[in-house]
């Protein structure tokens, strides 16, 4: 087959997500005379409201969306049988265009036990102060006031995110801390902020303020509606990328492939699902699952799609007081859209400008609470946790708004749970069909290991604890939560009010917990915080990239993403990919004999 080869850039990116953007950019801005060009499968993302309107990003998850991928796993009996979807971004900037801009960043811990030379918290917070502009506090040694990406108090608040803060600091028994994202700070509640520019009210995302503000450097390219297939070698040296027009975005051209030459450098910034999707496609990989694809192999890595991991996310609906605003409230009347459109042309702090997330807690549990927890849960707590006290179990939040638009019109809000170390770990593969398609085989691995659902468990319980005292409360969603046996004193209902603080709390009998467990397996899903799929690590302990993010055993080629993680992290990884970005940006820099201080 014939391939037209376009031209030659010095770098060519494979993906256009939240850290190729980064690393890019600054690239471009370093050595402005660098030809770099960025092929990505999803569309530009430039000034589009669902992409920069915060209160727009959850028409991103919507099923019809073309802005993420939704990467379905295997059928899982520990998921009562269910194929899980994981989305992942699909535009450009990628995950940072479409997540829900959480602000939260992992303990320094977190990136000390990579392990890795030059990755190290130390060599890392430079980094990450450099990314930010932290509009909530002044003064914060581990924060940065400078940086292109911004962190504010976000637009207006709702009620509930108090209450969910005197809650928690009365009948939960935890301190409130003005910070809990200063890389040591855990178990406290606090008012969380988001990535959202203070003064515009817009989303803070990587492409628009790494590379869309860079229209003025004709060196900079970006290709959007373009599916890298595989990397061309020249003696296992990275000398280009094959691909098409990717058929979702552009789905009237044709499926010709192509090819782009890299006299410098190719880096893979794919993503966790396709990063080692291409390196396997291009020969990099296991031998059986290249054999089985009719791929000729290139290197034996056979850590390439393993150490899948992510974060186990479980949403659960209450009834709402109907004077409470929450997030929705613009979509219920079309006099309270118009007052918050003109509150955010105002002064953009209306709900416009939110993102419906505005109290968390790093949880751990104390003594009392870990006695309640399951026994199988004890082990990983004691190997993992118990000396560590800046690492969190699981983030709990309230979100201000329903998880459905087909429940009735009223005042809803959502209990979040997310856990942040679990065991499990699951694969992304290629595979072919016997008609000879191509598809993924992805095992997410959720739940595998029995220790997992033990904190999902009871961290149901609590936030149904904390819901149940908040003064909003007027009971539960009776389908958003577990079928509980007939005159369970756990059935869930309707009420006038909230509880008081020093009510006892639900007793659960054995058939309650079962029916928890049932419920959980049914409704657990990703916080879509995939990674490790190209885990930088020893060769030998099945890794993928090294400390300089170079492929084993060919030359001219790194990867860079979430997908070169080797350990999970305890934050939302919108931060952590923005830390890889500018990280990979400084050893691209070093490797070309570019300033880049």
């Amino acid at each position: 087959m014939s391939h037209q080869i376009l031209s030659e850039f010095d770098i060519v990116f494979a993906g256009g997500g939240t850290t190729a953007c980064v690393v890019a950019g600054r690239l471009a801005a370093y050595d402005p005379s660098l030809r770099i060009l960025i092929l990505e499968a999803g569309q530009h993302t430039l000034n589009k409201p669902i992409h920069v309107q915060p209160s727009q990003a959850r028409f991103n998850q919507e099923p019809t969306s073309t802005t993420v991928t939704f990467n379905i796993g295997n059928p899982s009996p520990r998921l009562n049988g269910r194929a899980p979807a994981v989305p992942s971004g699909r535009c450009v900037g990628g995950g940072s265009c479409v997540n829900s801009m959480v602000y939260t960043r992992a303990p320094a811990s977190d990136y000390d036990d990579w392990g890795v030379n030059g990755w190290e918290s130390e060599n890392l917070i430079p980094l990450m102060k450099k990314l930010e502009a932290y509009e909530v506090q002044p003064d914060r040694s581990t924060h940065g006031y400078d940086g292109p990406i911004k962190v504010s108090s976000g637009g207006c608040k709702t009620g509930i995110f108090n209450e969910f803060i005197q809650v928690g600091t009365t009948y939960h028994k935890r301190r409130y801390a003005d910070d809990t994202d200063d890389l040591e700070t855990c178990n406290t509640y606090n008012l969380s902020q988001p990535y959202i520019d203070g003064t515009t009210g817009r989303r803070s995302d990587a492409a628009h303020h790494y590379v869309y503000s860079q229209t003025h450097n004709p060196n900079l390219h970006v290709w959007d509606g373009k599916r890298v297939k595989r990397i061309i070698f020249e003696d296992n040296r990275a000398v280009g990328v094959e691909f098409t027009s990717d058929p979702v975005s552009c789905p009237d051209a044709d499926q010709l492939p192509s090819i782009v030459r890299a006299s410098k450098l190719v880096v893979v910034s794919a993503g966790a699902f396709g990063s080692p999707t291409i390196l396997e496609r291009s020969g990099i990989g296991a031998e059986a699952i290249l054999k089985r694809c009719g791929i000729e192999q290139l290197v034996n890595l056979p850590g390439v799609g393993e150490n899948y991991q992510d974060h186990y996310l479980v949403l659960v609906p209450y009834l709402a007081a109907n004077e409470v605003i929450t997030t929705d409230t613009p979509s219920r009347g079309e006099s309270i859209l118009q007052e918050n459109l003109a509150q955010r042309n105002d002064s953009n702090k209306s709900l416009m400008a939110q993102n419906g997330i505005n109290s968390k807690i790093k949880w751990r549990p104390d003594d009392e609470e870990l006695k309640a927890m399951d026994p199988a849960f004890q082990l990983r707590w004691k190997e993992f946790f118990q000396d560590k006290p800046d690492k969190a179990v699981a983030i709990f939040a309230p979100f201000a708004r329903p998880l459905s638009s087909i429940l009735p019109s009223r005042s809803y809000m959502t209990a979040c749970c997310y856990t942040l170390y679990s065991v499990s770990v699951g694969s992304v593969h290629i595979n072919v069909t016997e008609d000879g398609k191509e598809e993924m085989d992805f095992n997410t691995g959720f739940l595998d290991d029995p220790s997992d659902m033990v904190p999902l468990n009871f961290a149901y319980k609590k936030t149904r604890e904390i819901f149940r005292r908040m003064a909003s409360y007027r009971g539960e969603v009776t389908d958003g939560h577990p079928d509980f046996p007939e005159g369970s004193a756990a059935a869930c209902r309707e009420t006038s009010g909230p509880v008081d603080l020093d009510a006892p709390d639900i007793v659960y009998t054995a058939e309650d917990d079962e029916a928890v467990d049932r419920f959980l397996r049914d409704i657990v899903q990703t916080a879509c915080h995939s990674l490790g799929t190209c885990a930088m690590k020893p060769e030998v302990d099945h890794g993928v990239v090294d400390a300089r993010l170079n492929v084993y055993g060919v030359s001219n080629l790194k990867v860079a993403d979430l997908s070169i993680s080797p350990l999970n992290v305890g934050t939302n990884t919108y931060s952590t990919a923005l830390l890889i970005g500018e990280r990979a940006a400084m050893i691209i820099a070093e490797d070309l004999g570019i300033n880049c201080i």
